[in-house]
């Protein structure tokens, strides 16, 4: 049964995508939404809302006059880019156990891209927090997160390996709405290669985010580095108007 709370559609998706990656439906066909409504204990509205969503993200796909069937090939992509994620959670998505180790926390001056990204005044300062996310011992995710010292509420900050949007509520009082960010292609120089464990020159991938918060504030310019060969993002693509 599912019990109702203010999220109920993203609750009820949640609990069909986990049916549908433990392969219980038979032969991959999604109950009719009576059905699905019956047994969760939710109105037909909800499950049409949380099939929308799932048909949305690829995960299935309705074929008309026979049903509703899983979408093996969607099931393929483990995080949405569109969405804002912790990368522990991607690496868990991944198959991954993260271990994560903080390797830089400290005040430093602003440097010229990220007081551009921020707004922020020559000889502002910025907490500078450094991350890497591993799967045990090797690294996966290399991430750099720059917040405008004026923002930190508490000198006291013992919780730095949170997720970074978690870390702008309980230490800034500000909530990440959404990202502008680029997907930009990299060679690793020497300091990012040793971090990664990868010879330099490398190839991987990586996001350059300015994170803006409720007022559209941006509050956050985060650089994140991955190892391609470990680490692979896929998104749907879809004809304008389908």
């Amino acid at each position: 049964m599912i019990t109702r709370n203010p999220s109920l559609t993203d609750q009820v998706k949640a609990h069909i995508k986990e049916q549908i990656v433990n392969d219980e439906f038979e032969d991959g066909r999604i109950p009719p939404e009576a059905s699905l409504a019956e047994d969760l204990g939710v109105s037909r509205t909800t499950i049409r809302d949380a099939l929308g969503k799932l048909e949305h993200e690829g995960a299935i796909y309705r074929k008309q006059g026979a049903g509703t069937f899983v979408n093996e090939a969607g099931l393929q992509i483990k995080s949405r880019l569109e969405e804002i994620w912790s990368y522990e959670q991607v690496l868990e998505d991944h198959g991954y156990k993260p271990v994560v180790k903080v390797l830089t926390d400290e005040v430093l001056p602003v440097n010229e891209d990220t007081a551009a990204a921020l707004h922020l005044e020559d000889g502002a300062d910025v907490l500078v927090i450094e991350k890497l996310l591993m799967e045990n011992s090797t690294p996966v995710v290399l991430t750099r997160n720059r917040i405008p010292a004026t923002l930190l509420e508490v000198t006291d900050r013992k919780r730095k390996n949170l997720p970074i949007y978690e870390y702008l509520e309980e230490y800034c009082g500000t909530r990440l709405s959404y990202y502008v960010s680029e997907i930009v292609p990299v060679s690793f120089d020497a300091d990012l290669a040793k971090k990664l464990g990868v010879k330099k020159g490398t190839l991987g991938l990586s996001f350059i985010e300015v994170g803006f918060d409720q007022n559209n504030e941006a509050v956050v310019h985060a650089t994140s580095y991955f190892r391609d060969d470990l680490l692979r993002f896929r998104l749907i693509r879809r004809k304008a108007g389908a």
